[in-house]
């Protein structure tokens, strides 16, 4: 014990403001925010995605807009992720190794409109890319094989490197890619550029809109739970990351976010190295829908939820409510 009370009042420090401001133990600020945003085909097309009211598919054009408005708000990163053409996927995904596919457009057109003002984060997966919706390619039985498709993925990330992508970010949980990308960024000229992994990355039920905004939810045959995390596994996570970090990840995600805060805290508290989480799709909607069926106010409950990330050892956070915070924030 610290005290006793009456010497003690725990409500002494909560009973005004500026004292409850002073006594905070955790900070929210659009530094703190990433920004995802889906790229789609064509010129001045803004696409709402159904599953996420609010959020929608832009064309290069409308993404290189988004990334000013993210600069003018105070967010540092964008996060890019394509809706690909049907037409221009296939079993094998080639479509991720086009210089010229909707990815590298988007990175070079952010860094045109905005310099070094806004970093560009690149999801590195096969999934928006593949006929089938799998992360990876597939052997004659429909496993998705570890390997050959590690190949793929370093190829695929340093195409996104020469275009412009500060942070790599590979979500294919694959074993092994981090140490292939760190040497091909290494040896490509590129050491500069990051690695954020998806280090803990589950086979979540939260993920459904998201694969609606990139087109892969109808595709996609089985599931994806030989390679992405069982729920119920923490220690596990722990591996992953370790060895992650080992093979040369500069900063580490869990994903999802609220429903995995033990694994965060975990995390952060057993390599002391930058966690981020992703409040994804799922959970976005979540807040949507209950703002929308009024049983809960939307920027109450999303500043409560981003806060708690904070509170666990997140040093950032990936969100769809990124602009809608960093104005509350802002003031």
């Amino acid at each position: 014990m610290t005290g006793r009370y009456p010497n003690t009042r725990m409500r002494r420090t909560r009973a005004s403001g500026w004292s409850r401001a002073l006594h905070r133990e955790n900070q929210l600020a659009p530094t703190d925010l990433i920004w995802p945003l889906f790229v789609t085909e064509g010129s001045g097309v803004e696409e709402p995605i159904g599953t996420l009211p609010g959020v929608s598919r832009w064309s290069v054009d409308g993404i290189a807009a988004r990334a000013k408005e993210a600069a003018k708000l105070g967010i540092p990163v964008v996060a890019l992720f394509p809706n690909t053409p049907a037409e221009k996927r296939s079993d094998d995904g080639a479509e991720a190794h086009n210089p010229d596919n909707l990815m590298c457009r988007a990175i070079r057109a952010i860094k045109d409109a905005c310099g070094d003002d806004v970093g560009v984060l690149t999801d590195v997966a096969l999934d928006p890319y593949t006929s089938h919706g799998q992360d990876g390619l597939l052997d004659e039985s429909g496993y998705v094989t570890n390997d050959d498709t590690v190949a793929v993925l370093v190829d695929q990330a340093i195409n996104q490197a020469e275009a412009g992508a500060d942070i790599i970010a590979p979500s294919d949980m694959m074993d092994g890619r981090i140490h292939a990308i760190r040497m091909a960024l290494e040896m490509g000229n590129h050491p500069n550029v990051q690695i954020m992994s998806y280090a803990a990355k589950y086979a979540s039920a939260f993920y459904g809109p998201f694969r609606d905004a990139v087109g892969s939810g109808g595709l996609l045959k089985g599931d994806k739970k030989s390679y992405q995390m069982d729920p119920a596994n923490s220690d596990e996570a722990l591996r992953e990351v370790e060895l992650d970090i080992a093979e040369g990840a500069d900063s580490v995600m869990v994903k999802p976010g609220l429903a995995y805060l033990d694994i965060i805290y975990r995390v952060k508290q057993a390599f002391g190295v930058p966690v981020f989480a992703y409040q994804v799709s799922g959970e976005y909607a979540m807040i949507e829908a209950a703002e929308a069926a009024g049983i809960g106010d939307r920027d109450a409950l999303l500043m409560e939820k981003l806060i708690a990330f904070k509170r666990a050892g997140c040093s950032g956070v990936l969100t769809y409510h990124a602009p809608i915070a960093a104005r509350l924030l802002n003031g």
